[in-house]
This record gives C-alpha cells, sequence and structure tokens, in this order.
C-alpha cells in the first residue's frame, strides 16, 4: 500500500527535522524527511544505527531527546497539529492512541513493579476493561505477545525475565490500549525466529483490524515480513523510499544495496552438501579444551510453588580457536549456561572447569585472575555499563586491571574503537549519550580489552543492523584468528550462529537437544525443533527476495 493510497494518513509528516545542540556542536539528527502513515498499514524505517531512525520515532510521541529542536512544515495525527504540544497534552496522547515498544526493554520496564502490573496500567489508566477483568486481560495480552505461562509471569519482576521475554511484556504493554498507532523501535531485537514470528505475526494482525504500525528496525528480514511501505534512512535523510517488495527486490540507491549485501542468508546451507562443507567460524580448532560444562543443572523457585528448570543436564566444550553457537527460544536456558560457564551463576549440579580446575576450586585472587581470561559480551550493553564512567573509563578499567600503563592504554583504546567502528570522539561520551548500536560495539570493545581466552557472547550484534553486525562478526572472527581466543556465542539470530560457528548447541527447556557441526546441523537437522526454528526463518533470509 502506497502513503498515497486509500484512506486519510493518520499520520502525515512534512519536512521534518530534529537538532541536538550541546554547547558549541550542534548535530543534524534528522534532515527535512516527510513521510505518511495510513490506518492499517505497515510502514518501515531502516538504517544503520544512527541514521536517525529512532528519533524520527520519538519525535511522534514528544521523546525526541533532551535538548531536541523539532520543526516540520506539517506535523499531523489523526488531523491534530502536535507542534504546539507539551508535557500533559503528549501524554494524554501516548499509551492510549499511540503505542510505544522502545528497543531496550529493561530500561524501559519498572524494575521495582511486576509485570502484570505493569500491563495492568494502560488498561486501568485508560479505562480499557472493568477492574474485575483486570487480571484476565493481563494474562491474555502476555499470551498473545507470546510469553509462555503467562498467568505466573505476571507475578514476576523484569530482572525475572530473560531478554525475549521482557520484550513481549514491553509488546504486550504497548498494545494494551488498543492504540491508533503502534511505534515498535526493533521489536524483535531479543527474539529467537519463532518467537519472532509469533509477534510479526501479532503486529500484522492488528494492522489488518485497522491499527496503523511505525516499524523501526535494522532487520531486513522482519522488514520483508511484514511491512507493506519502506523508507531507508542514512544520515537523516530518506535516500529510497517505495512500496517494501519493490525497494527490497529492485533497490536503486547503491546504500540499499549495501544493506541488502550484508544481511547472513540462515538457512541457504541447505542446498549444500555436507561432505564438502568448510568451516562457518574462524577454522580449525587452535588447541585443547579450554572451558568444559559436565551435568550443569540450575533450578530457579517462582511465585508459589513452581520451579523452573532453567538448566537441565548440559554438558558442553569449548577449545581454544574454536566458536561454539548456542541458539534456542527466549527463556530456553542458553543465558543461564553462559552465566555459568563465566562463574557468575553457581550450578545446583555440575561443574565448570577451565583449562581443567572447577570455578568452585578457585577463590581470591586465583578467581579474580581466571576470571579475566573469561569475558562476557552482555545482551543488554546499558544496564552493565557505569553511568558515570566515558567510553575511555569503561575501556581502561579492564586494560588497568591486567596493568597496562598509560601510554598502552591510549594506544589499545584507539585501536578497539577502530576494530569495532567506533570513531575516536566516541571516547568522551556516556553509554546513554550513543545509540543502541553504538553501545552494543562499546560493549565488545570493553570484552576484548584485557585480552582473553574465552569470550562467552550473548546476543552481541543483536541491537546492530545488518552492515555493522557483518563488521563486528568480522572483527569477533579476526580476533579469534590472530589470537586463538575461544568464542561461546548465544544468540537467536540464525543466519549469525551459521556464519561465526564451528558448532552448534540447540536448547529447549533447559536441554541441549541437538548438537554437531554447523553445517551438518543446518543442512540437515535431526530434531523437530531444530526444524521449526529453521522453517521460521523469514523466506527472505532463506530463499532470497524472490520469496515474496
Amino acid at each position: 500500500m502506497s502513503p498515497d493510497d486509500g484512506a486519510a494518513p493518520l499520520v502525515a509528516v512534512e519536512d521534518l527535522t530534529v537538532v541536538f545542540t550541546a554547547g558549541r556542536r550542534r548535530v543534524e539528527a534528522v534532515r527535512g524527511v516527510s513521510f505518511r502513515i495510513r490506518p492499517g498499514q505497515v510502514v518501515a524505517i531502516v538504517g544503520e544505527s544512527g541514521s536517525g531512525k529512532s528519533v524520527t520515532a520519538r519525535s511522534l510521541v514528544g521523546l525526541a531527546g533532551e535538548g531536541a529542536q523539532v520543526s516540520a512544515s506539517e506535523f499531523l495525527f489523526a488531523g491534530t497539529d502536535l507542534r504546539g504540544f507539551q508535557g500533559r497534552r503528549w501524554r494524554a496522547l501516548r499509551g492510549r492512541r499511540i503505542g510505544f515498544v522502545l528497543q531496550d526493554a529493561l530500561g524501559s520496564l519498572d524494575p521495582l513493579r511486576r509485570v502484570g502490573a505493569e500491563v495492568a496500567e494502560p488498561l486501568r489508566e485508560h479505562r480499557i476493561v472493568p477492574a474485575d477483568e483486570l487480571g484476565a486481560e493481563v494474562v491474555r495480552l502476555l499470551g498473545e505477545a507470546g510469553i509462555p505461562a503467562a498467568a505466573s509471569r505476571t507475578r514476576q519482576y523484569p530482572h525475572q525475565l530473560s531478554g525475549g521475554l521482557r520484550q513481549r511484556a514491553l509488546i504486550a504493554s504497548a498494545l494494551a490500549a488498543r492504540p491508533e498507532l503502534l511505534i515498535a523501535d526493533e521489536p524483535t531485537t531479543a527474539l529467537d525466529a519463532t518467537v519472532q514470528r509469533q509477534v510479526l505475526r501479532l503486529l500484522r494482525e492488528r494492522a489488518e483490524n485497522g491499527t496503523a504500525v511505525l516499524l523501526i528496525s535494522h532487520d531486513l528480514g522482519v522488514v520483508a515480513e511484514i511491512a507493506d511501505y519502506l523508507y531507508v534512512m542514512k544520515e537523516g535523510r530518506f535516500v529510497e523510499q517505495g512500496p517494501a517488495r519493490e525497494v527490497l527486490r529492485s533497490p536503486s540507491h547503491p546504500y540499499t544495496r549495501t544493506l541488502l549485501a550484508a544481511v547472513p542468508a540462515a538457512a541457504s546451507a541447505a542446498a549444500e552438501a555436507v561432505a564438502t562443507a568448510a568451516p562457518a567460524g574462524g577454522g580449525e580448532p587452535l588447541g585443547g579444551v579450554v572451558l568444559r560444562a559436565e551435568g550443569l543443572f540450575k533450578h530457579y523457585r517462582l511465585a508459589g510453588k513452581r520451579v523452573l528448570a532453567a538448566v537441565d543436564g548440559v554438558s558442553l566444550e569449548l577449545r581454544a580457536g574454536e566458536t561454539l553457537g548456542i541458539v534456542g527460544e527466549s527463556g530456553s536456558g542458553k543465558t543461564t549456561v553462559g552465566r555459568m560457564l563465566m562463574g557468575l551463576v553457581e550450578p545446583d549440579a555440575g561443574r565448570v572447569e577451565l583449562d581443567g580446575r572447577s570455578w568452585t576450586e578457585l577463590s581470591g585472587a586465583a578467581r579474580r585472575a581466571a576470571r579475566r581470561r573469561v569475558q562476557m559480551i552482555y545482551q543488554d550493553p546499558l544496564g552493565s555499563f557505569d553511568p558515570r564512567y566515558t567510553a575511555r573509563q569503561l575501556l581502561e578499567e579492564p586494560m588497568r586491571a591486567v596493568g597496562a600503563r598509560r601510554g598502552e592504554r591510549a594506544e589499545r583504546l584507539a585501536g578497539l574503537l577502530a576494530d569495532v567502528g567506533l570513531a575516536p570522539e566516541i571516547a568522551a561520551r556516556r553509554a546513554r549519550e550513543l545509540s543502541g548500536g553504538q553501545r552494543q560495539r562499546l560493549a565488545i570493545a570493553r570484552a576484548l580489552a584485557p585480552g582473553p581466552d574465552v569470550i562467552v557472547c550473548d546476543e552481541p550484534v543483536s541491537a546492530l543492523d545488518a552492515s555493522i553486525q557483518a563488521q563486528v562478526l568480522d572483527v569477533l572472527a579476526d580476533v579469534q584468528r590472530r589470537l586463538g581466543v575461544a568464542l561461546v556465542f548465544i544468540s537467536h539470530d540464525l543466519g549469525v550462529v551459521r556464519r561465526l560457528s564451528d558448532r552448534v548447541a540447540v536448547m529447549k527447556d533447559g536441554r541441549v537437544v541437538e548438537e554437531g557441526g554447523t553445517e551438518k546441523v543446518f543442512a540437515a537437522p535431526e530434531h523437530a525443533y531444530t526444524k521449526d526454528l529453521l522453517d521460521a526463518i523469514p523466506g527472505f533470509l532463506t530463499d532470497g527476495i524472490a520469496s515474496f
């Protein structure tokens, strides 16, 4: 559907410009963009991290950012001019008429409030359902967003949920008031393929029922799956636009072609001969077993008497120079396994050995020295950073811990920023001043800073657009080749896992249900769940754009 077809536009924006000033520094984040969104239409804006796409979306709800100067020749929502809106008028619009799914679920959910109360708030505030129906409606919304055991999840706090479950809870909250416009900023970033398919189906159904959807994404597979109309954004401007299928089939702008070329094809290995397939990761292992997990169990007690078996008898081996990919649904236990490999979570049973020594045998200085050898790239970089620190301080801290001198630190810092594609001036900024993609790259640089033997990567590229994602994966592969570092790569993105991993372990309900060489698992999966994961990948990523 073209923005110029059908019903009158719900959103009409002409010449939108957003400028940020800090002292003498002036940044034009959005430069004169124009767009329309009609009821029942899914409009997508794609582009690299920092291209201005999120600022564009946030401007529609008065959240462009502190110090933002927003101007437009036309700025209408349902015929109302938004240019004169202030605090109370914006608050009346947000939630009830415009729902907003933010990229950072952990930062968006109140850490002191249970998930059920979070979803119930817009229902109660806008009187969507009678008071005696609130509980049932909350459970229905969570279930519709793909959260298993929804009734028990209502009693949990955000920190008790995995990243994917938090994201789904945020989607349920945004949809609770049945808004006319849903702005979804990277709504499937933390989701595995099967749940992503469910969420995209939910968004598509909402659009078919008349809700307008503005989708902000770096994931062209997601865009190809549900978008009607597409705007491609670069350096604050739209460089290409048109019906989504036409743009993705026949891109005219070089930048659009670059984005498409960087998308990792997840399941194309099915047509390859397994016997002749080359390793997907860093080549042959460079040494012996550096990290071993044997019979790991971890259980958590939930509200009432319910017990969750987060990890149920997992055994894994990792060799020097090898990349082990761990995939599975959100809540499958893969992140808990990663934290046990790091020695951050103690297993209820089983053991983790680093070079033959169990974490439980190490204490004091020995444990701290071992910890420096095993670093982690977290799924939520903002939550793992000290908000008071600049990027320079965040990178120098682990270098000091290994005794690096000032001159060495300065040289190493410049190299780390370059390795992950960050400009030198980023060093002076704090994490909240960076885009989601920039923060994720900073997290990767911090993990590399002390020169570890093992890096546990928990969704390290989930917030990055395809072109930067490819760059970061190349950095990780290069580090592995040069230094022999071993990687545990935890991800819901099967295309990324296939590109980087030598072996892959598929997890479901706390167990490893399939393990083997990456190409073998992708080309000839044996377990039904693995087959479901591969079947859930958008057709755009498996068969090319012609599969639309």
